[in-house]
Order: structure tokens, then sequence, then C-alpha cells
């Protein structure tokens, strides 16, 4: 379905074409901007595609094209109930239902948080669908689950999500503190509308039900494919969520090269944070893997 470009505050190329792909009767919308080789960006909690307003405009006027879903349960996507409906499988499907629908037989696939893991599982069971790969924030989950005590303290928050309720109840106490002040996301109050319409606080969390067990630092961390495509890992110095050594062993995963891109003095959302920097950091990783 194709619209006429509407003035929006960040990004001022979306909504040239909205995308929908279905997968096991889950709708995704797309927005699908540009012309040029195919670029995936790909959101994590507690965000949608707008992550991508500015560092996906940079990509279209460097004259690539781009495609930003909102991932399902978010956004303008559809929002299954059952925690089992987000499990990576499913997550996985939706991307190549995704690429099918929009006729890009490979893509350079970006992801940040959730979205850099789901990016890391499409790498790894569609290689053929991955140009290269890029994963802002979140390394391979094999160096994520190994990656020690370090990474398990950043973590224990995540031992709240998983708790049907109590996760909502705490990320929602006085006022999205969490988001405002701890986490200090850029975009919160906008986040916080996002997250109050049709249950998107609780479908959010729902990706942390499905693919984070209780137990996932204690038990021995996935196997998985190696990943083909040329990688680019991207970790920012003030993010308070994940440790370095988790990034920089995600290499050891990786069969075709490793590039590793340090960025000073930004946070966990450094693609609101540092747009430019961002999408230089990324165009020049793929034209060289072009």
């Amino acid at each position: 379905m194709a619209t006429k470009c509407c003035t929006t505050l960040f990004y001022q190329y979306r909504r040239d074409v909205l995308r929908r792909s279905v997968h096991d009767g889950v709708g995704l919308v797309t927005d699908d901007v540009g012309d040029g080789e195919a670029v995936l960006l790909l959101h994590g909690w507690p965000d949608t595609a707008a992550l991508w307003d500015d560092v996906g405009a940079g990509l279209v006027a460097s004259g690539l094209r781009v495609l930003t879903p909102d991932l399902r349960g978010c956004g303008r996507s559809d929002k299954p109930a059952a925690v089992s409906d987000y499990a990576m499988g499913h997550l996985v499907a939706d991307v190549l239902a995704l690429l099918d629908e929009a006729g890009v037989a490979s893509a350079h696939v970006v992801g940040h948080d959730w979205g850099a893991a789901l990016a890391w599982a499409v790498a790894s069971f569609a290689p053929e669908r991955v140009t290269s790969l890029a994963a802002l924030s979140v390394g391979h989950p094999s160096a994520f689950r190994s990656a020690g005590i370090d990474q398990q303290l950043k973590s224990l928050y995540t031992q709240v999500f998983i708790r049907e309720g109590v996760g909502e109840a705490f990320v929602s106490q006085r006022d999205y503190e969490l988001l405002r002040t701890w986490f200090a996301h850029p975009r919160a109050r906008s986040v916080i509308a996002e997250l109050e319409r049709d249950g998107q606080l609780r479908t959010h969390l729902n990706w942390y039900r499905a693919n984070l067990p209780a137990d996932a630092f204690l038990v021995e961390p996935p196997r998985l494919p190696p990943i083909l495509a040329p990688t680019l890992g991207v970790w920012s110095s003030g993010d308070r969520a994940l440790s370095e050594s988790q990034m920089v062993e995600s290499g050891r995963y990786c069969a075709n090269g490793f590039t590793y891109v340090r960025l000073e003095g930004y946070g966990h959302w450094f693609p609101l944070e540092a747009p430019e920097e961002v999408t230089k950091v990324l165009r020049d990783f793929q034209a060289l893997r072009a």
C-alpha cells in the first residue's frame, strides 16, 4: 500500500511505502523507503521502528533502500497474546516473510537490543538472506550467555521482566521511573505513551519471557550455526545493561570476519543519541561489504 510521504519530526522519509507482511496469521507493518541495496533495521525493547528515524534517514540519503518494521507485539504490528507467540523461531520467520513480501532476496541486517538478538538468529539460520550483519549493543547469543558475572549482574532486571504481572508493575511503577532515569531513554515520554497503547507493555515483555529463561546464565549457552555474513559489532561505553566483553567475544562465532567498533560516551540508545555517527559506521561497513 503506497502513500505519500508525510511530515514527521525526526524522519522526513518515513511512510513513502507501508508494507504489511504476514507469518502464521501475525501481520507486521514495515516502512519501505528509498532505492538501492536493501538495509533492514530491527528495533529492540521498548522501541518501535521510530528508533531508526534519524539513522534511517541518513541511510536513505546515502542511496540505500531502508526497511524498518514494527516487530510483532510492537507499534502498528499485530500483538498476539501468548508468550509462546514470541519465541525466536516465530520472530525469524517474521523477518523472512517481510523480506519476501518486499521482494528482497538478501539484505544488510542491522539490529539493536532485542533486534540485535533477532539479527544474529536470522544470520545463523537463514544466511542466504543476510548480505552483512550489524549488531548494536547485544552480542552473539552464546557470547552474551557466557559473558560471566559482570553481564549476569547487569542482566538481573530481566529476572523481574520475565515474571508475568510483576514485570509490568516493575516497569510502570512511579511513572516509569526505570525508563526515565535508570535506563534514561532519550525519548522516554513517547516510548511510555506507546507502551500504554494496546497492551504493548505486556507484549514487549513477552520477548523476554519467550527467549530468556530464568536459568539462562546457569546452563550451557546455545549452540548456533556459525555466522557466515561479514559482521559488525557496535557497543557504547555508557551502556548500563550490557558488558563490552559480550560484544567483543562475539567474533568467535563469525566465520567470515568480525569488525568491532566502540563508541565513547553514549548510553544504550546510541542510535538516538548519535545518529550521524551510527549512520557513518554502518555506511562505511556496508560500503566495504557491498
